[in-house]
């Protein structure tokens, strides 16, 4: 479930590994990069946490973060 703090969209991900953890990021990268927005995230080993907001919106939370989280949903 994504929380929204501190300007942001968050949410943490754990994977049964770490090359779960990648693909998953690498399914999440083709996504924004197809709806030119990108997030900040970490990976640790199996955990891949991610922020979203929008920098040209003066980093608050905007319809693009929503949109982005939803798909992100999506590919679990």
């Amino acid at each position: 479930m994504w929380t929204e703090a501190d300007n942001a969209l968050y949410r943490k991900f754990t994977f049964p590994d770490f090359s779960a953890a990648f693909a998953f990021m690498t399914r999440v990268a083709l996504v924004a990069e197809k709806q030119d927005h990108h997030p900040r995230w970490t990976n640790v080993w199996n955990t891949v946490e991610i922020w979203l907001n929008t920098h040209s919106a003066g980093n608050t939370v905007t319809e693009k973060d929503r949109t982005l989280a939803a798909a992100i949903d999506a590919l679990l």
